[in-house]
């Protein structure tokens, strides 16, 4: 029998378990009972009717806002997340969560299985606590450590597997929400020393977070959300996981993080929900995908299809239309949108990774094909550098060696603002789910369209430009930045090292925009 399970292990495991037994549960129904609520109330008080919004642009400051809120949290927590990794900000996070658990303070974790949930020590350690339940959003079926299998599984179950909740979501005592582009990782939060991303969050109180609350609850209740303990059956059990990765460990290895020392520097919590000036309040949307929004898709099933909001609010934009996006592809359909939109005048600038700075050359590889019709259409691209030369666009005071774009946000006529995890791609449009706040609020959209202009400038950007026809009607591509201050024109696109640059040649050659 032993050997039979180890054999089973070795080769990977079909743990996949649908009928595993799960209850369902909703956020907490009268918040107002709590701290968080009552210090949300008085800010709202003069506001009636009103959300509040604060836009968290800082990577430090977002994630301390979360570790404060799990820490002031009284009855709920809910975090939804396509990434969630082992590293320093998991490691604090995770701390926070059993903190929190222990006091009493019911946890829902979900997470995406894109990347192997059940071999982040963490969320096993997370799963196996009585006060704490994660379930995987839409898992693989074959598990164990030969990572081959899952390229195996998604070669043989494409249509399935391929099929991502990209959402994120952090909510507490269903008062307080923070929403927006960041997963947990240390490159979302400044931690990193290697890579930074360039990303927004946002934080809401009020009306609007019972319905972001509702979003969590549509997705958590759905067939394809598991709880990780059926993930874990078979050889893995549960108790002994819970032997073997005791909580204090992960709370000695949080306190000991390099960047511990810069979240002690820091409480932003206390210092926004003590003024009311630090919101800007306004009436907002929740824009969500449906939970299987294949079959919506298809017209299988009724449910929300968030981009067709989105593609509305496009399309009533009257003057400018600002899109901070890390992956561009937007398919036939994208680019007769951003056509009808300039064909009324409306100036659109779009800020995308370069192919320096990406850190997915296989998605700069679908934006090529619509670089030069997009430039042909009068869009305004900036292609952001590996490396800025106006560093007050970001607070760190050590930056990192590279540097990317990983926000999304739309801006529409710096009257209202889209903040959320959809990118302009196909696959957010068509294959992956999505969540995002659609605000009406002129003053937290002139704030994010100031963080574009910085990141805009031709210090921080390479500009695609096109030279006139040439006798056979082709038109060349140049770029256009500055170093040290001086205007320079480059021939050749930017690609940070040979290697790259071939590879993605390479990949160009292949249909594959529909994926990307």
């Amino acid at each position: 029998m032993r050997a039979a399970r180890q054999k089973e292990s070795y080769f990977g495991r079909c743990t996949r378990r649908s009928d595993y037994p799960k209850e369902a549960s909703t956020a907490l129904t009268q918040p107002g009972q709590t701290r968080l609520a009552r210090e949300s109330a008085a800010l709202l008080r003069a506001h009636e009717g009103k959300s509040g919004f604060h836009l968290l642009a800082q990577g430090i400051d977002s994630f301390l806002v979360r570790l404060e809120l799990a820490a002031r949290a009284q009855r709920t927590l809910d975090l939804e997340y396509f990434i969630f990794q082992d590293d320093e900000t998991g490691r604090l996070l995770v701390a926070s969560l059993l903190d929190a658990a222990d006091r009493g303070v019911r946890v829902r974790v979900l997470v995406d299985d894109a990347e192997d949930v059940t071999k982040n020590p963490e969320l096993v350690q997370l799963s196996v606590h009585p006060g704490i339940e994660v379930r995987v959003f839409n898992p693989f079926n074959l598990r164990g450590p030969l990572t081959v299998l899952r390229y195996a599984e998604f070669l043989l179950t494409a249509t399935r597997v391929n099929y991502r909740m990209h959402n994120k979501v952090f909510v507490a005592d269903n008062s307080v929400a923070v929403v927006g582009g960041r997963n947990v990782g240390d490159e979302y939060f400044e931690a990193s020393p290697d890579v930074g991303f360039a990303d927004f969050d946002v934080a809401a109180l009020g009306p609007v977070v019972a319905r972001i609350s509702g979003t969590f609850d549509a997705y958590w209740n759905s067939d394809v959300a598991i709880p990780m303990k059926a993930l874990m059956a078979g050889p893995i059990n549960p108790e002994a996981s819970a032997r073997d990765a005791p909580a204090a460990p992960i709370r000695e290895a949080a306190a000991d993080t390099r960047f511990a020392g810069q979240l002690a520097a820091g409480n932003p919590l206390d210092g926004l929900l003590s003024n009311p000036e630090a919101f800007a309040y306004a009436d907002a949307e929740v824009l969500y995908d449906t939970p299987d929004k294949r079959k919506a898709e298809s017209g299988g099933e009724e449910g929300p299809l968030m981009r067709r909001r989105l593609i509305s609010a496009i399309e009533g934009a009257n003057s400018e239309l600002l899109i901070t996006s890390p992956y561009v592809v937007p398919g036939d359909g994208g680019m007769k949108l951003i056509e009808s939109v300039r064909a009324r005048g409306v100036g659109v600038r779009i800020i995308t990774n370069s192919l320096a700075s990406t850190e997915m050359p296989i998605a700069h590889v679908g934006y090529r094909h619509y670089r030069k019709r997009l430039l042909e259409d009068g869009v305004d691209l900036c292609e952001l550098r590996p490396t800025l030369e106006v560093p007050e666009v970001h607070a760190e005071s050590d930056p990192p060696r590279k540097f990317a774009l990983h926000g999304k946000v739309f801006v529409f006529d710096r009257k209202r603002v889209f903040i959320g995890s959809m990118n302009f791609d196909r696959r957010s449009l068509r294959v992956n789910t999505e969540m995002g706040l659609l605000i009406n609020s002129p003053e937290l959209a002139r704030q994010v369209a100031e963080h574009f202009d910085a990141l805009a400038r031709p210090a921080n950007c390479y500009v695609p430009v096109l030279a006139p026809p040439d006798a056979s009607g082709q038109r060349a591509l140049s770029w256009r930045t500055e170093e040290n201050g001086r205007s320079v024109t480059l021939d050749q696109e930017p690609h940070g090292d040979l290697l790259r640059g071939l590879k993605t040649d390479v990949l160009s050659l292949l249909p594959i925009d529909d994926l990307l």
